[in-house]
Order: C-alpha cells, then sequence, then structure tokens
C-alpha cells in the first residue's frame, strides 16, 4: 500500500516537471521570437573620411553576426550628451608621478560639451570615489587632489563596481556611456573574471577608452591572466573604443569627447539567422569614403 502510494506520488511529480520544463522553453522560444522580431540595438561610431557633407545613410553600412549580414532597420544620429567615468589607477608600483596622473584627468574636463558630465572613480584594492557626476572644472581640480599611491591595482573589481554602481542606474535612458581607464591594465587580485566582466560591458554598450601607462611588469606572463597590454587591447577593441599613450593625454581627451558627441550613432537591426542563446561575433563595414567601429561581440538576447 505505501509502495504502491510513493510510486503515484513520484510519477504525479515526474509529469508536473515535464509539464515545467515544456511550458519554460516554450516561454523561451516565445522570448526568442519577440527578442528577433523587436530587433536590437546598438552603439556605433561613423564618420566621414572624404569630404562629402551628405548624413551617414542605413544603406551605407553592412553589418554582420557570425559571418551573416543583419538586416539594418534605421541609423540616427545621436545628440544626447555624454556620461564619462575617468577610472584612474592608484596602486603603489604604477610608474607615472601622480601630477602627471592628475594633468591626465583634467584634460578630459577641459574637453567636454555641453550637457556632458564626468564621473571619478580611483582604484587600488578598492574602487573610491573622487568626483560624483560634474562638469566643474574648478571643484574636479580639487578633488583629484586626493589622488595616492597605495596598495595592490583590482582593475577587473573596480569596472565591475563602477558598471554596476554608477552606469547602470542611467540605464535605459543614457546610451552614450564610457569609461576612460587611466592606467596600464594591470591586474592584482580581482574576483571578477575578465571575459565575464567583457561581457558585461558590451551587453550595456559601455564604450571603453584607455590613456594607457607603460607596462610595469614588461610583458611579463601572468600565470594564464591576461597580460597588462592585452587587457587595455580587448577592452578597448572589444566595446569600440581606442586606447592612446597617456603622454598624448590632451590629444586623447580632445578626440575623445569630441568622437562621443559628433560620431555616435544608434544602429537597430532585425538579427537574422543566429542564435538568441549565444554570444555572436559583430563586425561592421561601410562604403568608401565612411569610416565605423563598434563592439566586437554581442551577447545573448536570451539568458
Amino acid at each position: 500500500m505505501t509502495m504502491r502510494f510513493l510510486s503515484s506520488k513520484l510519477a504525479v511529480w515526474l509529469i508536473a516537471a515535464f509539464l515545467f520544463a515544456a511550458s519554460s522553453n516554450a516561454q523561451s522560444r516565445r522570448n526568442a521570437r519577440s527578442a528577433s522580431l523587436e530587433g536590437t540595438t546598438i552603439s556605433i561610431t561613423a564618420w566621414r573620411t572624404d569630404d562629402k557633407t551628405e548624413p551617414i545613410r542605413p544603406d551605407s553600412i553592412f553589418l554582420y553576426e557570425n559571418g551573416i549580414e543583419q538586416k539594418i532597420k534605421s541609423l540616427s544620429y545621436d545628440p544626447s550628451p555624454s556620461r564619462i567615468v575617468l577610472l584612474v589607477d592608484n596602486s603603489k608600483t604604477l610608474p607615472i608621478d601622480l601630477e602627471k596622473l592628475r594633468a591626465a584627468a583634467m584634460e578630459f574636463a577641459y574637453e567636454i560639451f555641453e550637457g556632458d558630465q564626468l564621473y571619478v572613480v580611483a582604484y587600488d584594492e578598492k574602487p573610491e570615489i573622487i568626483n560624483e557626476w560634474t562638469d566643474d572644472a574648478a571643484k574636479m581640480e580639487q578633488s583629484i587632489k586626493n589622488f595616492r599611491k597605495e596598495g595592490n591595482p583590482h582593475l577587473f573589481d573596480a569596472i565591475d563596481v563602477t558598471l554596476r554602481d554608477v552606469l547602470q542606474p542611467l540605464m535605459p535612458g543614457t546610451r552614450k556611456t564610457a569609461i576612460v581607464v587611466i592606467g596600464d591594465g594591470l591586474d592584482r587580485g580581482s574576483k571578477t573574471v575578465f571575459k565575464a566582466l567583457l561581457g558585461k560591458l558590451q551587453e550595456d554598450d559601455v564604450t571603453i577608452y584607455s590613456l594607457q601607462i607603460p607596462d610595469r611588469t614588461g610583458g611579463a606572463y601572468r600565470g594564464g591572466r591576461p597580460k597588462a597590454g592585452a587587457v587595455i587591447s580587448q577592452l578597448t577593441e572589444g566595446t569600440g573604443g581606442v586606447a592612446f599613450p597617456v603622454t598624448e593625454a590632451r590629444e586623447a581627451a580632445k578626440f575623445i569627447c569630441e568622437e562621443l558627441r559628433r560620431n555616435r550613432y544608434l544602429l537597430s537591426y532585425v538579427p537574422m539567422n543566429t542564435s538568441s542563446y549565444d554570444f555572436r561575433r559583430v563586425f561592421l563595414v561601410a562604403n568608401s569614403g565612411i569610416a565605423v567601429r563598434t563592439k566586437l561581440s554581442q551577447p545573448p538576447d536570451i539568458k
């Protein structure tokens, strides 16, 4: 009697589990179809390299995911103000003096456009807020006097916290977001996994730029972890940004602020013949006379 009762309960449990799994799979398929129908919007950088003054049109740009051409729905210039986080390495062994570090950061206060704002975070083992959102150069000049050189660089953790606590609260209303890493790319001790971090940045369409300081390790082997220079390259190229030597801070700040204001577009497209469950490689090209840049990967639409 007891065994039959248990068997009956087991059968009911298995049927319920099967129905739940079937319902979940169906829901995922519906979500996938919905995401496909609604399309995807990404930020891209586009500018003319010829002498023409006419607007850049959607039919001048070609987008591929995993080698498959996608159907572009629209391309629109993004006139919105920028939100730029300066993420400054304050670790003890960084091969640059504090005055040069402060001078590099200040260049952005002189170059931002009306409506743009800066947020300054310094990091060693932990990130520290130096200045919340501001466009006041005098205020920023006072706050960055708090830069110091202590401890080890937990770069990945600092980017993760900046993304979560500073930039994500602005979303989805604010799409023009960037982090400028002022450092050499070295990470010693972060709990955040680099590959997962890069995926989060790509998912949120955050562009990474860098004022790159020479690698304090001289390119030493990192035991399976990315070398400092490779970190900067993968962060900037993977999110559609650019790296500059810190010695060119003035030119870099002018370039970054002007690019965000004048050359940013929102590109909307319908994913074609690609999986909504996997990361997709993104490749963007344009007609002659137009240059384009964007992130290298698009995260899954369905988690």
